[in-house]
């Protein structure tokens, strides 16, 4: 970071609170920002101060509080009224992923904020360069995707659109460190992003691999799970390379990928999770079998490794260089 910024100088909106916005708006504040969270709806009104206090409950006992809770909620305020985006830095939208949805929230924060006042969706879904229409001054529209939880991930991808200044952008990759992210800068808007473009490139090889009767979910899930899974947190897919030597990708490239998936379709066997309403662990129906007993525990179980991937990718950070250089400094 090339600036000291005082985070507690920068008020920041978050407008959209269900699961997402509550858990960014967290964020916010363990980096020290006023928060001005508007709900757009009433259900978000009611449910969003308990969510927030549960999350900083979990901070807690995650030992990422500098202070008691109650300092943490002083600083934000929960309101219906977007009149209190005025004085904003940064408006995060974080509502439902519905274009003309999104374009009535940017008019109403657009009518609160100034021209200069960043405005960013949470989308992972809608093209940057489609959205940042909807709003005066576009040049100040990007993307800041975020991973779940926001306050328990270091992931953090920054998108510009087609008419985003880059100087915008940079503000938020600068500050991004301060929310406790290794944020990434995509400089060209395209459907997806970088991760999900990654991630389901592998999700449809996997349910094509099941489909054809090649490999269950389990085996699948483990494959997966006890080979990337025991590298990918420290080193990623480049690294990952350079580590086991290169030479023979280019061989491994053109025998493996001609057999790799190129499908268009919905899979069927997503489909199906679809239409028998499956949620997963939310409503104990998904791709495996839970008892509510079993779908408890891994959520609970989900919750305690964020805390200690959070931690062990704070220990070997993206630029390795980095840490051993601060070490030697200090």
């Amino acid at each position: 970071m090339s600036e000291n910024i005082e985070t507690s100088e920068i008020t920041i909106g978050v407008v959209g609170l269900g699961l997402m916005g509550t858990s960014i708006a967290t964020t916010f504040l363990l980096a020290g920002h006023p928060v001005k969270a508007i709900a757009p709806i009433p259900e978000d009104m009611a449910l969003a101060p308990d969510h927030i206090r549960h999350q900083l409950l979990h901070c807690q006992t995650s030992d990422l509080l500098s202070q008691p809770i109650d300092g943490y909620l002083s600083q934000l305020t929960i309101s219906e009224d977007y009149a209190q985006l005025k004085g904003c830095r940064l408006v995060l939208e974080c509502v439902i992923e519905k274009s003309d949805i999104k374009a009535s929230v940017y008019h109403k924060i657009a009518a609160e904020v100034g021209s200069d006042t960043i405005v960013a969706t949470n989308t992972s879904a809608i093209p940057i360069s489609l959205l940042q229409k909807y709003i005066p001054h576009p040049e100040r529209f990007l993307g800041i995707h975020w991973g779940e939880p926001a306050y328990l991930s270091r992931f953090l991808e920054i998108t510009c659109g087609e008419l985003t200044a880059m100087h915008h952008a940079e503000w938020a990759f600068n500050i991004a460190p301060y929310w406790g992210k290794e944020p990434t800068l995509l400089r060209k808007d395209i459907r997806g992003f970088v991760t999900n473009r990654l991630m389901y490139a592998i999700y449809r090889e996997a349910l094509t691999l099941v489909e054809n009767g090649e490999a269950t979910l389990e085996d699948t899930d483990k494959a997966f799970r006890y080979d990337t899974g025991s590298w990918i947190t420290l080193m990623g897919l480049f690294r990952r390379m350079d580590f086991e030597g290169l030479r023979d990708y280019p061989t491994i490239f053109k025998n493996i990928f001609p057999q790799l998936s190129n499908r268009e379709d919905v899979p069927p066997l997503m489909q199906r999770m679809i239409d028998k309403q499956a949620r997963g662990i939310q409503n104990a129906k998904g791709l495996y079998n839970y008892t509510k007993e079993e779908a408890q525990r891994w959520d609970e179980s989900f919750a305690a490794f964020n805390k200690d991937i959070y931690n062990l990718a704070k220990e070997y950070p993206a630029d390795l260089a980095r840490k051993k250089n601060a070490k030697t400094e200090d």
